[in-house]
């Protein structure tokens, strides 16, 4: 059945390019009083209205937003779904933590009808933050990322998510071994990857946690799939990485273990890389390997600094991740606002039209789905978000005293948080509004 053409008129903005390709005034459009129309879950015209206008049909349904603004959805490159209930969890560093709270509360999900509970609470916290898009940790359980993904293909996701990969080193109620963690990964590929808009992340903890046999699997999974992607963390922490280096004497880097097994190619994710040197940047430049960039859970658990610009200079792509739920909000708007703070303590500027490039098309490159989401350009999917630039009475107040784009952004940026979110749309259809009657997941105690 064909859908109706339906016209958004309000101030749209998105990424066109990353600024550091093409300068920041060409990375970028941006419409005062511009028009978005959709039809068939996809974006058909956009620009400013009175140009649109001309060229559609007289009778075009047209909603009008005011004092919005729409642009693409935002794009999580790496979050933990089943960290949903222990967020904002006290006083550790990352071995602590996870050992405290996160391995405690991943045991649950054995359960399938508490992972389906907070995969629905997950994904109804990413509508309303304005994430359309999400590359998400299960557990090691399979019935968790069954359930998350029933969940995701009700709601017409385009999401990534993958089974933990835990033969070691993990509380026994945690683990699998090579076999039945590569037999349950090959069950899930084969049963949710490339269904609909959804897709599959091989995912491994981390190297601690898996046995030289078990990363081996993982490589042989990437082998036998080739367009399945990879998932896992990177060089987050300084005793981690010590770890790392004592449990893989043979290795020259904590990269080179994964390296070493085949895990590093276009579709290999890696969460944080704060503390790698020239030689593993070059690597996983040379290999087309990219990096989630978690700003709130660096600064939460005290891991460090990311060095956006080093990985720039490497030609490194990078995407922004919220890290739930080390990470202290499903906002990216929150997490740019922390980015911004992070460069600030290296004496490095984020400029907010980078902010948004790393948020949305940055983070659609990093991904490898560009060709498909991350921006508004014509033949794209309807994944946007229509955001309220007087959200507060401070924001309101604020906004008056700017006077550009850039200035607005930051604004945003600075300010903005769920409650900035009006409406998000996913394939052009309405899945959250702030004043709507949005269901919400009941948690049992």
């Amino acid at each position: 059945m064909t859908s109706q053409k339906i016209a958004y008129r309000s101030a749209i903005v998105h990424s066109v390019a990353d600024p550091k390709d093409v300068g920041l005034d060409d990375s970028y459009q941006y419409f005062e009083d511009g028009i978005l129309v959709v039809e068939n879950g996809h974006i058909v015209d956009i620009g400013s209205a009175e140009d649109v206008l001309a060229r559609q049909p007289k009778h075009i349904t047209v909603k009008v937003f005011k004092d919005k603004i729409i642009t693409s959805g935002f794009i999580d490159t790496h979050i933990h779904y089943p960290q949903t209930g222990m967020i904002a969890s006290y006083g550790e560093q990352l071995l602590d933590w996870l050992e405290n709270y996160t391995f405690p509360e991943e045991l649950r999900f054995k359960n399938p009808i508490y992972a389906h509970q907070v995969a629905t609470l997950f994904l109804d916290e990413l509508a309303s933050n304005g994430t359309t898009t999400a590359l998400v940790f299960g557990t090691v359980h399979k019935e968790s990322v069954n359930v998350f993904f029933e969940e995701a293909e009700k709601r017409n996701l385009r999401m990534i998510a993958g089974k933990v990969l835990m033969d070691r080193n993990a509380p026994d109620y945690l683990t699998d071994t090579p076999q039945s963690g590569y037999e349950e990964s090959k069950e899930l590929i084969e049963r949710w990857h490339n269904k609909g808009r959804l897709h599959y992340a091989v995912t491994p903890r981390f190297a601690p946690t898996s046995t030289n046999e078990q990363l081996a699997t993982v490589g042989q999974l990437l082998k036998e799939y080739p367009d399945v992607f990879m998932h896992t963390h990177l060089s987050e922490n300084k005793k981690e990485i010590e770890w790392v280096l004592d449990l893989f004497p043979e290795r020259e880097s904590y990269l080179d273990v994964y390296d070493h097994y085949g895990l590093l190619h276009k579709r290999s994710v890696f969460a944080h890389g704060i503390h790698l040197s020239d030689c593993e940047c070059q690597r996983l430049a040379d290999t087309d390997s990219s990096i989630a960039f978690c700003p709130t859970s660096n600064l939460f658990l005290g891991s460090g600094l990311f060095n956006l610009p080093k990985m720039e200079k490497f030609n490194i792509k990078v995407g922004m991740g919220t890290d739930v739920g080390a990470g202290t909000s499903f906002s990216l708007l929150q997490t740019m606002s922390e980015a911004y703070k992070i460069m600030q303590l290296q004496q490095e500027k984020l400029h907010p039209v980078k902010s948004l490039f790393l948020a949305t098309l940055g983070g659609a490159k990093a991904l490898h789905l560009d060709d498909k989401i991350g921006n508004l350009a014509i033949g794209k999917e309807a994944d946007f978000v229509v955001l309220d630039l007087h959200a507060t009475q401070l924001m309101r107040f604020r906004m008056k005293q700017t006077t550009n784009l850039e200035e607005k952004l930051f604004v945003l940026m600075s300010l903005g948080d769920d409650r900035t979110v009006s409406q998000t749309y996913i394939y052009g259809k309405k899945a959250y509004d702030i004043h709507g009657e949005t269901p919400k997941a009941q948690i049992a105690v």
